[in-house]
């Protein structure tokens, strides 16, 4: 089993003493895996932005454990913090907060020295990771110049700069407008996914929901629930899976949207089976390919060519 990335365990927080003191965070555990992303909502004033903080090694839980990739951080000095803040985690946050004074590339290529890279090797990082977001014409632009879209691209490289072991992002969407905010959150997933990070995101933002492996909900300082997500083969929504129409097929679950979309699932394997079996290993592709693909915008059609399932020019693959 893989060990996780971020391991909080029985987790308090209080601020105050006495009658007049308050437990902003009650018990919580918490093990994130490498590459999962997991996204904690609740009302205002559950205790998110405290949660994260600890997470974060910004504040020192009153009781219970932190762990990052097995170093016990809660247990370390205010001394020692500094070095790791820099070198093992991300923070995008709710403003931003770029350097106003700095330009895109100057307010990434910095984080990229204070982390031990050297003039040049710093700049091209810095560049390669803002053209790899399409800010390539942005470089020389100060973040006034921006829009709030743009100006959240360049606090994601910047948080990835230092290669961090765990992204932390604190209300990244709520700036954003509806698409924009989404399209984001894509990206970061895209990222994420594909360099194997862990990411942690706290927001209030339902239209987020469907790029997290798990939905945590905090409540007066304690998880109530927590809704894992799945992807639906045929159609490539991601769904929970508590809520999922699903079906089981030689030991496996699949989590679809509708019966609609099981019974076409079902239906092509049932076909497969009746003509010898031969597609359905190319149909478990297929559904791979979506699993992958799908926050990419690719329609299930286009991947089945791209996968050699479906001829170039045929309109009906399946």
């Amino acid at each position: 089993m893989t060990a996780p990335t971020l391991d909080v365990h029985g987790v308090s927080k209080r601020f105050g003493d006495g009658e007049t003191g308050v437990l902003a965070v009650r018990g919580v555990s918490l093990a994130v895996a490498p590459g999962e992303i997991v996204l904690i909502m609740g009302p205002s004033g559950s205790g998110k932005t405290t949660l994260l903080s600890m997470m974060g090694a910004l504040l020192k839980p009153t009781e219970g454990s932190i762990h990052l990739d097995g170093t016990a951080i809660s247990e370390m000095s205010e001394g020692h913090l500094p070095n790791i803040r820099l070198r093992q985690f991300g923070f995008i946050f709710q403003d931003f907060n770029l350097l106003s004074a700095l330009t895109v590339l100057e307010n990434v290529e910095i984080v990229a020295g204070l982390a031990g890279l050297n003039g040049r090797a710093a700049r091209d990082k810095a560049t390669t990771l803002l053209t790899g977001l399409g800010l390539g014409e942005r470089l020389d632009f100060l973040s006034e110049k921006l829009s709030g879209g743009e100006k959240q691209r360049v606090a994601i490289a910047r948080a990835l700069v230092n290669d961090p072991t765990l992204i932390l992002a604190d209300e990244p969407t709520a700036n954003l407008d509806s698409k924009i905010g989404h399209e984001i959150m894509r990206l970061l997933r895209s990222i994420a996914k594909e360099q194997g990070r862990s990411v942690v995101i706290v927001s209030h933002d339902q239209r987020i929901r469907d790029i997290a492996d798990r939905v945590l909900w905090l409540e007066d300082g304690a998880f109530k629930d927590i809704v894992t997500m799945a992807t639906d083969p045929v159609c490539g929504m991601a769904i929970e899976r508590e809520r999922a129409v699903s079906a089981k097929r030689d030991g496996e679950a699949y989590f679809f949207c509708s019966r609609g979309c099981r019974e076409e699932f079902l239906g092509l394997l049932r076909t497969d089976v009746e003509a010898g079996g031969h597609r359905i290993s190319r149909l478990r592709r297929l559904s791979q390919l979506l699993f992958r693909e799908r926050r990419r915008g690719r329609a299930a059609v286009d991947l089945a060519r791209a996968a050699g399932i479906a001829r170039p020019h045929d309109p009906h693959p399946f």
